[in-house]
This record gives structure tokens, C-alpha cells and sequence, in this order.
């Protein structure tokens, strides 16, 4: 079955020039978007209305004109603030639009110690804070040409991007030690993660989840709700009732064949999951995704 990858591999953009600008609406277009990371930069940019941002398990209200940084591997989501609807951007572009040719010392000096981990920055950055004011002549630019941004507006992208680094830099703190231990326990959550991808149609314990991470239970349990904002159990459900969303809205598997195929094999307690997550039954969800109303 089709399953959410957590770790994005997607080119944005293209091979060449690998930039995209992605425009969203929360719950219109999409209700949320699960946990993933991928190798590339990523500025989050609220328009309208308010949006929730998830970032190394810390969550974010991003309301009109607020600014959320994602640096590379960093762990993020997005998804609906409460009731509150929202507009927004996802600006997605790859370090290696700041390499030159050959050895570049300037991209070693300042891109690299983002890649790896060795600076970083506030990166929730509301409207009118000192980095939103400098980094916004570069974000809005973006915006506002993100459909001719692969035609005759490489060198704006670009020129927009440098600065936009130069504000990062300016604005960055070598990360402290203790902030690369704890990434570094993250990162190993990350096989949790990839452990619920593979066999969230079958049973799934806290227990295998522990022991691939090479972590106690109850270390797990206590790190898993740090990074992800939720329990491990509560994860796998809310995965599991993403994928049985996407299945309604794209296939024509009956009801109770699609909560089999995700891992729920009490119906009811499917119908009762999904009614609290999207507010509707499995039935009326695909009945709106295929009208267009979702």
C-alpha cells in the first residue's frame, strides 16, 4: 500500500536548479502534513489565517507574516492550528544552489555548518522580529515569481537566496554540545519512525519500536513524545488514519477494507479514530474529496 515517506527524497524543482515554492491552504487543500525531513533548506511563510509547524517535536502557531527556518534533517510537520484556517508557503531549496564549481570556500565557511549541524538559529521568526524584517525583501520576492522561477528568474532566485543566507548566517549561534547529543538521540528515533512506515498495517509495539532505536521503553516513551509531540501510540494511529484518508480520497477499496489495509482491524474504533481526526465519517470524506470540497 502507499505510504507516507518520512524521509523526502523528492527532487524540488529540478536536478539542475533544485528550488520550489509550494502554496497550501489548512483544511481546504490538505488537512495536514505528517512528519518527514529531507536535505534541503525549507522557509515556512503564514500568509493568511494561522497554521500549526511542528519542529524537533516543538509546536509552532505561525499567524500572518511569521517565518518558520527548517534547517537540513530537522524533523518538522505541518497541520491545522485548531479550528483556524490557513494559507501559506513552503519555500524548499537544496544546498547545493549555493556551491560553486570546485572547491568553494564560501559555501564550506557557511552552508556546510548548517548541513551539519554545527550552527543554528531561532527558527520561529513571527512577523517583526529583527531576522523576519531582514529575511521578508528575500522571502516575498520568492513568493510573488514562484511560477517563473524556472524560466527568467534563476538569477533573481538566486540573488534572493544569497542574501537570504547572509541574514541566517548573521543571525546563527554555534549549536551547543548538549543540542548534538540530543539530535543525535533523535536521530536514532528516526528508526522508529521508518519501523511504523514498514509495518503499520501489521501489529506494532512500543516494545520492537524500543529496541531498534537501541533504547530503554522508557527512555523511548519519554524521548518519542519530546521529538514528536505525541505518544508513540498516538503516532501510529494518527499515521495510520493519514494513509486510510489518502486510500478513501484516491481508490475505491470499501471502508473496512481500507482500515485493514492501514492497520485498524476493529472497524468501529476506525469509524470513531478518523471522526475525531477529520471531524467527518470515512463515507462523507471521500464523498467530499471526490466533489472537491476537502
Amino acid at each position: 500500500m502507499d505510504c507516507a515517506e518520512l524521509h523526502e527524497t523528492k527532487i524540488h524543482g529540478s536536478i539542475a536548479f533544485p528550488y520550489s515554492v509550494y502554496r497550501g491552504r489548512i483544511p481546504e487543500w490538505i488537512h495536514s502534513f505528517p512528519l518527514h525531513w529531507h536535505e534541503g533548506f525549507e522557509l515556512i511563510y503564514c500568509e493568511t489565517g494561522s497554521i500549526q509547524a511542528a519542529l524537533w517535536g516543538q509546536a509552532y502557531t505561525l499567524r500572518a507574516g511569521d517565518l518558520l527556518v527548517v534547517l537540513p534533517h530537522a524533523v518538522h510537520s505541518i497541520e491545522r492550528a485548531g479550528p483556524a484556517e490557513g494559507e501559506y508557503y513552503n519555500i524548499i531549496f537544496h544546498p547545493s544552489l549555493f556551491k560553486g564549481a570546485g572547491g568553494d570556500p564560501c559555501y564550506d565557511k557557511y552552508v556546510l555548518p548548517f548541513v551539519n549541524g554545527e550552527r543554528t538559529m531561532d527558527c520561529f521568526q513571527p512577523a517583526g522580529s529583527a531576522f523576519n524584517l531582514d529575511a521578508a525583501p528575500c522571502v516575498l520576492p520568492l513568493i510573488a515569481h514562484r511560477r517563473e522561477s524556472h524560466s527568467t528568474y534563476e538569477l533573481m532566485v538566486k540573488s534572493n537566496l544569497f542574501q537570504l543566507l547572509y541574514h541566517m548566517t548573521q543571525y546563527s549561534v554555534p549549536a551547543a554540545a548538549s543540542d548534538g547529543g540530543l539530535r543525535l538521540s533523535y536521530g536514532r528515533l528516526k528508526d522508529a519512525l521508518y519501523y511504523v512506515q514498514n509495518c503499520y498495517d501489521r501489529e506494532v509495539s512500543i516494545q520492537e519500536a524500543a529496541k531498534r532505536c537501541g533504547f530503554s521503553e522508557s527512555y523511548f516513551m519519554k524521548l518519542f513524545k519530546e521529538f514528536t509531540g505525541m505518544s508513540f501510540n498516538a503516532y501510529l494511529v494518527d499515521y495510520r488514519l493519514e494513509l486510510a484518508a489518502k486510500q478513501l480520497s484516491e481508490t475505491d477499496y470499501r471502508v473496512i477494507d481500507v482500515a485493514e489495509n492501514c492497520g485498524f482491524h476493529n472497524h468501529s474504533y476506525f469509524t470513531r479514530a478518523f471522526q475525531k481526526k477529520y471531524h467527518t465519517t470515512p463515507l462523507a470524506y471521500r464523498k467530499a474529496a471526490r466533489s472537491g470540497g476537502e
